[in-house]
């Protein structure tokens, strides 16, 4: 009986060093998972370009980026003159004008004109410069709507992945948990065939082994939910052999030293929904110099290249002369005799329409100058419009500044409380753990019950599971504030 007893206190000796080792490990952020195989193995990183590259609201913020820059582009092609080309060609039948002679007549009459005109802008009160400063502020705020899609992106995919660490390094402690009060089962069943421990001390201990059970289920499911939680980040599917890989992973733990004034005044130079906010309100004061700009006359220059051709326009060419008798006569020796004069005949053909084209060709240059008298009030109002979007706007990025530092006070006062829970859950497991040593060695022994026994089991194994909860609850706090300083990585 009392080799059995040996034996049996060497083995829980072996034990507690076992669980010692594995609460080493999980305090030094390694975990046994790394020397598994056969699983899916994916890192940080290859989340987060995944992420990014299958992301659709980020995918929707580089469309909206790409549509303001071609609103900026075309903003500045608005200083180029507008030039049209016309050209109509059309048959009419019955009495009409003839374009060429500009004389009636009645027959069918084939016509077409062409023209070419510019227009060039001297003067609009400033309105294209000022759209184009407006334009180029919009671009930017929607190049700040990118990055900050991707930044939220990036936050929330270190997150999931941390979480997922979490659950995986609290399933591999509860399995831990769960295989040490197995062998507690396999030698209290030895001892009570043997009739040395009374039934309900195995009882108790199968009991308490049914509720490692449901803790290691709840641990595998929610690994799961957590994976399943990164998958739809990334938009891939969901994968059940996926793990989290480790590899150059740093999670040191260490207080954090910025202040929370420091973390605001640097996410104001960093973050870009700030910025985005900021630039929209330039671009609403741009609008209102925008909309006055048509209470200030126009000046422009244009020009026109025209010609027209008819059908019935038609040339006289010369074919001949012939002596024609007139009734005018001369007295020649008393005799009249007739004055017989030389006619030039012509025989009449049509003018070609290039011909036509080529010599009615005719230009018109001018300077236009509007001058607006009365609109029905129609500028004063999209100025007074303008106005009150510039108010608008800019009461939204006062507004972002007081909520990020709410925010941030909260993330600050967050990471505080996690890292005051951690320090002192760090020092219940190591005085737990001194406890389960010298309790599982009276267990051995016989000088405690299973109730006892179970007890300070049980307070180690919440210690330990707090204990991994508490480091990534840190951990996600300070990658929190990390990401308002423009640092999140």
């Amino acid at each position: 009986m009392d080799e059995s007893n040996n034996k049996t206190i060497n083995q829980q000796k072996m034990k507690a060093k076992i669980i010692v080792w594995l609460s080493v490990c999980f305090l030094q952020g390694f975990s046994p998972l790394q020397a598994q195989s056969g699983s899916s193995r994916i890192s940080l990183q290859q989340c987060l370009d995944i992420a990014l590259a299958n992301n659709i609201p980020v995918k929707q913020s580089e469309l909206q980026e790409q549509n303001a820059k071609m609103n900026l582009t075309q903003s500045k092609m608005n200083r180029l003159p507008n030039i049209a080309a016309s050209l109509n060609y059309g048959i009419n039948n019955g009495r009409s004008i003839d374009p060429y002679t500009n004389s009636y007549i009645n027959q069918q009459l084939n016509s077409s004109n062409s023209s070419l005109t510019a227009s060039i802008p001297v003067f609009k009160g400033m309105q294209t410069q000022n759209s184009i400063q407006q334009a180029s502020y919009n671009y930017q705020a929607a190049k700040m709507d990118l990055q900050q899609e991707k930044d939220n992106l990036t936050l929330n995919v270190i997150l999931a992945f941390l979480q997922l660490m979490n659950d995986e390094d609290v399933l591999v402690l509860a399995k831990a948990q769960k295989d040490v009060t197995a062998k507690q089962v396999e030698r209290l069943e030895q001892l009570n065939k043997e009739g040395a421990i009374a039934p309900a001390t195995l009882y108790d201990m199968k009991g308490q082994f049914a509720s490692d059970q449901v803790s290691v289920m709840n641990a595998e499911r929610a690994v799961e939910m957590s994976k399943l939680a990164l998958a739809q980040f990334m938009n891939v599917p969901y994968d059940k052999n996926m793990q989290s890989d480790r590899e150059g992973l740093s999670l040191d733990l260490k207080r954090y030293e910025a202040t929370t004034d420091n973390i605001y005044n640097t996410a104001l130079q960093k973050l870009a929904f700030v910025k985005a906010a900021d630039l929209r309100s330039k671009a609403a004061g741009k609008a209102i110099r925008v909309a006055a700009a048509d209470l200030y006359p126009t000046l422009s220059l244009f020009g026109q290249l025209g010609t027209n051709y008819s059908s019935a326009a038609r040339t006289s060419i010369a074919t001949g002369t012939t002596d024609v008798v007139t009734s005018d006569y001369v007295v020649v020796n008393g005799t009249n005799s007739p004055v017989i004069s030389k006619q030039t005949n012509f025989n009449s053909q049509k003018i070609g329409f290039f011909s036509q084209y080529n010599n009615n060709l005719g230009t018109f240059v001018g300077v236009n100058l509007q001058i607006p008298i009365f609109s029905s009030f129609q500028v004063r109002t999209r100025v007074r419009q303008a106005r009150l979007e510039e108010k608008r706007t800019g009461y939204v990025a006062e507004n972002t500044r007081i909520q990020l530092r709410q925010a941030i006070e909260q993330a600050y006062l967050n990471m505080n409380t996690a890292w005051n829970r951690y320090e002192v859950i760090t020092g219940q497991v190591a005085a737990f753990e001194e406890s389960f040593r010298a309790a599982d060695i009276r267990f051995g022994l016989g000088a405690i019950n299973s109730v006892e026994y179970l007890i300070v089991k049980n307070n180690l194994d919440r210690a330990r599971t707090n204990l991994v909860v508490a480091r990534y609850e840190y951990l996600l706090r300070t990658r929190v504030l990390d990401f308002y300083q423009g640092i999140l990585k």
